[in-house]
This record gives C-alpha cells, structure tokens and sequence, in this order.
C-alpha cells in the first residue's frame, strides 16, 4: 500500500493513488475477522477492539519514516512474467532469492514472506503471553494479507498509470467500499480454521487476485467508451498542479460493473485474517488468553454487546446499525486492560489521543458524514473540465512506484 499522509478527503483527490483498501477497508476486514474467531480467542480480541482496528493501518502510517516499508504490501507478479508468472517464481523465499536476488523482490514486492514473517512474530507474542506484541501482530497480520486480496497489488500497472487509467487503485479498493458498503454482504459463514501450510493459502490469495486483473482494468475500459471525459473525471488544483479523479459519475457506473468483485474480496480477507490468527494461537500451543484479561472474564454487559454485533453481523446489518467502528472514530478503549508484557508486566500506557478517522459511511436515516478538515491555509477549488490530455506510457518504460496516497 501506499503511505497515507493526508485525511481521507485529501486522498481521494490525490493522483498516484495506490493504497490498499485504505483506512476504512483494513479496519472493516479486522473487525469482522474478530466475529469470526472461536470462543477461546474471541473475548481476548473482542476486549481489544478498538485497539486492534486502530493499529491496523499503522504499516501505512509509517510509510512516511520508513522506506523500507512499501514493498511490503504488494507483489508485482507480471514483472516476473506476463504469461506464466506463477511458473516461475518459486514459493519460498530462499528460493526466490536464488533465483531473482533479494533487491529484485525487494523492487517489486514481498508481500507474501512479510505475511509468514508477521505470522512467526505473532506466534512468539502468544508463547510471551505479551499482550502488547499480541496485539501490534494480530493487527499489522491482518493489515498485509488484506493487501494480498487487492488484484492492484499484483501488477507493476498498480495505478492504472501504464494505460491511462490513473486512479483506479484509489477508486477499486477506497471510493468503491466507502460508498457501497451498505450494498455489500458482510458476513461470512465459513469457520476460520488452522492451517497445516500459511504460505500455501497466502499464493492462492495473490494468484485469485492477480486473476481479477483483467476485469479491473477493462470494466472501466468500457465505461471511458461511452462516458465523457468532462463527465468521467473530475479535477483539483492544489499546490500549483491540477490533479485528476474519476468522477462519483464514473464510480456509480464502475460499482455497477466491479463492485460484486470488490465485495467478494473484502469478504473473504477476514476469514483468511481469523485463520491466521487461529494458526498462530495453536503453533504457539494454546495459549489461555483470559489470563491476559482484567476482568478475566467477559462480564454481562460487554457479553450482550458482543452478542448484539454477532447478530447485527449474521444478518449484514452492521452498517446500517452503525455498529462498524470504521464508520466512527477509532480511540483506544476506554479502560485498557492492564498489560501483562513479556517480561515484567508493564502496565497499559495511557490512552492515545483519538485517531482521525475516515469520513463516514452513508447509511440510512443516518446524519451527514464527517469530514477530516483540510490542513490549514491550503485552499482548493475542483471543477469539471472537458479538456482531458492522454500520456500512455510505454511498458518499457515503467516507472518506480509512486508513494501512494492513502485510499482497502
């Protein structure tokens, strides 16, 4: 994904968009990962809620102090090879880097042996009993396999920047789920389970993705036939350059078109999430995790609460419940649990200052979304412009990914 810098407005307008899922995706797929879970893991995780969804855009937030950090959420696939990619590039790391070197998949991606490092990470936080490393890679896990879902984050055309259709990163993984999530089926009724070999369902995650690509690209292909460049795009000034975005026009016509697949795929992250949550937990040999719980156990009204977005969740009514804390703003819970660290048992730090979060989601008879203020003394005006200049880029002529504005 791409490092988030600016609120969420900002980086709908922001061309070179290519983060995934955004901030709305990723906390949405940890959330419903944690109804998913069994009753062993459940209360645990339930507990820590609020923390986990608000950590788990943390690897995008620091994309900014680490540049290490970017590669770490794709795999560009068809760099590899455009015909028979899977062929050829080996499962394992130390095979990959034999055959490819360790800058080459650095260059183009290493999203599949990041999930497996994060994994092995949980697994020692649970053998701690170290609620603060339980809960940092519980979160960031779900963080990179959610990037594994998204079909843009297996091509070195991840912005559409290679044919013209610079954007469509932001408006599969971002605009679409943040409009649409009302028309989305949210729940799952497949168990999470453990898995006998992780980095055999990570490559089937990226291959599915990877497959979607050709309908990514040419279902807005036929929309940009019959619709109007002045109806198509929108334009920003800001900063002394103009920038483009499709249109809530151009992205009503893609939802119709795409959004069944972006639904498909922000369904099935969660599940995969739950399973390697559960995985860790069980290689790490069952940790009891209410004895990391102050209260122990879940008292009677955090159990109805619970029980009430079980349900809310079982009949796809959270959004319109307003029960997905994606649509609120994220804080660290209330009254933390005091946490029991590897070593010395080191209490909960005290609470964060509230996490921006992204604008609301529409939902019914629900009031106005908020929206993040823009940074001060920066002014902006978009219009509509008829006047569209196309710059195909050649394949030859790829250029390095661009730090991505932040968008699932």
């Amino acid at each position: 994904m791409k490092k988030l810098l600016l609120p969420l407005l900002l980086a709908a307008v922001t061309a070179g968009s290519a983060s995934a899922w955004g901030f709305f995706g990723h906390r949405t797929i940890t959330q419903l990962a944690i109804y998913e879970l069994p009753s062993p893991m459940q209360a645990f995780y339930y507990r820590h809620m609020a923390e986990l969804v608000r950590q788990s855009t943390a690897p995008d937030e620091r994309r900014n102090d680490d540049p290490s950090e970017g590669p770490k959420h794709y795999i560009d696939m068809d760099h590899y090879s455009e015909d028979d990619p899977f062929g050829k590039m080996p499962r394992e790391y130390d095979k990959a880097v034999e055959k490819y070197t360790a800058d080459t998949l650095k260059k183009y991606g290493t999203v599949p042996w990041v999930i497996m490092n994060m994994k092995d990470d949980l697994v020692t936080a649970f053998r701690d009993k170290d609620t603060t490393a339980i809960l940092k890679y519980s979160a960031e896990l779900s963080h990179y396999i959610s990037d594994s879902f998204v079909p843009l984050h297996t091509t070195e055309n991840y912005d559409g920047q290679l044919t013209d259709q610079k954007g469509i990163h932001s408006l599969w993984e971002s605009t679409l789920p943040e409009k649409y999530i009302q028309d989305y089926n949210l729940y799952d009724e497949q168990a999470p389970k453990f898995l006998k070999n992780p980095l055999t369902l990570v490559w089937e995650t990226i291959t599915r993705s990877y497959g979607f690509l050709g309908e990514t690209f040419d279902r807005a292909t036929k929309i940009e036939k019959t619709m109007k460049p002045e109806v198509r795009y929108t334009f920003t000034h800001r900063y002394g350059k103009t920038q483009r975005r499709y249109s809530d026009a151009f992205a009503a016509a893609y939802e119709k078109e795409v959004g069944g697949m972006v639904d498909f795929r922000l369904k099935g992250a969660p599940n995969a999430v739950a399973s390697f949550w559960l995985t860790a937990w069980q290689e790490a040999g069952k940790p009891d995790l209410n004895t990391l719980m102050t209260p122990a156990k879940q008292g009677k009204e955090e159990k109805e609460k619970l029980n009430t977005e079980l349900a809310s969740w079982k009949k796809n009514t959270l959004v319109q419940d307003q029960l997905l804390l994606a649509q609120q703003k994220v804080k660290k819970a209330d009254s933390p649990d005091e946490i029991k660290a590897a070593k010395d048992g080191a209490p909960a730090p005290a609470d964060a200052t509230v996490e921006p979060a992204p604008a609301a989601v529409p939902a019914p008879a629900a009031p106005a979304p908020t929206v993040e203020p823009e940074p001060a003394k920066v002014k902006a005006k978009v219009k509509e412009d008829g006047k569209t200049t196309k710059q195909k880029e050649k394949k030859k002529d790829k250029p390095k990914k661009e730090e991505a504005p932040a968008g699932w």
